[in-house]
């Protein structure tokens, strides 16, 4: 349990494009870590954008050429997790702090207790909002808001986003949506699964009163005591620096992409996300890695892990692959939420072994 009156500071950095309010993520992580920010809960609003996980391959998510022509901005997150189409019609929130305060035991706990927080907060608004493990927030059965974070030493940095209305139409086309995605949940398209908090309520909800309602959540249900702040220079200063220099480059945007051909492949669908798996090989037989690459739509702490562990890869024996992923990440202490580290070996022996990797999970 947490202790009663922790003080976080609340402040709003109203409304940004999609890369510069990933840069002031990235900003009050690093700020936090240094202890040079308080514990903090933000808010925060997004002109037209798609945002994709950390470690998602961008040109299989998103319609490029739909964005470009349609001036939505296209950026990646600084943690894990599927696409986002993101627009003035829904506003985020996250929650950056150190992982003592609330004594949370690990990500999985941590998403739990903060989830269920702001869904008894939105719950204030007048319709019932409940947790969907691993990391929906629900009405009757449909997203109105998702969330995903990771811990960076001792800090954990959680973010989720809330509904107000839903563009079906340009979600769904930014968007691409795998068809077996949809075929899993029955939907004939994306846009069945989601709703705005107007549409559930049947009146339009002024943001200023879903976020009150979410803060309401988190002081009851975390024991916080909330106090309203500022935004500090050198937040601004550090945001800034990390989106000229590296969220807002093409570079990070567009992140690697799969190894070049010859190459082998596997994909496998688990309880925590998508897992892929890019092998290119060389040398006699094609027995060793040339290049790794490990994508999807998943969440691990520390995110860095995933760049480690392809890193480690490149060079050694194919055959070794499924071992040294295992022992990688119980060597760091990883955090998979949703998957474990024997699902990632299996995808990479599997993509060796050149057979498909198919799971059946829900």
């Amino acid at each position: 349990m947490s202790a009663p009156g922790l003080v976080f500071r609340v402040i709003d950095t109203g409304q940004r494009g999609g890369r510069a309010n990933m840069a002031f993520d990235q900003a009050l992580i690093e700020l936090h870590v240094e202890r040079r920010i308080p514990d903090t809960i933000r808010f925060l609003q997004f002109s037209p954008c798609v945002l994709v996980g950390r470690h998602q391959n961008l040109a299989e998510e998103v319609d490029l050429d739909y964005c470009a022509e349609h001036g939505v901005e296209v950026g990646r997150r600084v943690t894990g997790g599927g696409a986002l189409y993101l627009d003035p019609s829904q506003f985020g929130w996250e929650l950056v702090f150190n992982r003592a305060a609330l004594g949370v035991r690990d990500l999985a706990d941590a998403a739990r207790r903060i989830c269920e927080a702001a869904a008894a907060g939105l719950s204030q608004l007048g319709i019932p909002v409940h947790y969907r493990p691993r990391n929906d927030l629900e009405i009757d059965g449909r997203k109105v808001g998702g969330t995903g974070g990771f811990f960076d030493n001792d800090t954990l940095f959680y973010q989720g986003t809330v509904l107000l209305d839903c563009d079906a139409a340009r979600m769904t086309h930014a968007l691409r949506v795998p068809a077996a995605k949809l075929a899993k949940r029955a939907l004939t398209e994306a846009a069945a699964r989601m709703i705005g908090l107007n549409q559930a309520l049947g009146r339009p909800v002024a943001p200023a009163d879903a976020k009150a309602a979410l803060l309401r959540g988190f002081a009851d249900n975390l024991g916080l005591t909330l106090q309203l702040g500022g935004i500090g220079q050198q937040e601004e200063a550090r945001a800034a620096a990390l989106l000229q220099d590296e969220i807002g480059t093409e570079d990070f945007v567009h992140g690697p992409k799969a190894p070049a051909a010859p190459h082998a492949s596997a994909e496998l669908a688990t309880a925590g996300g998508r897992l892929r798996v890019d092998f290119r090989l060389e040398g006699p037989d094609r027995g060793l890695i040339r290049e790794a690459l490990i994508t999807g739509d998943f969440f691990v702490t520390p995110p860095r892990i995933i760049y480690d562990l392809e890193a480690s890869l490149r060079g050694s024996p194919a055959a070794d692959a499924p071992h040294a992923i295992r022992h990688l990440l119980a060597s760091r202490s990883a955090t998979c939420l949703g998957f474990t580290p024997d699902d990632l070996a299996r995808a990479a022996d599997q993509a060796l072994r050149g057979t498909a990797a198919e799971g059946c999970h829900d």
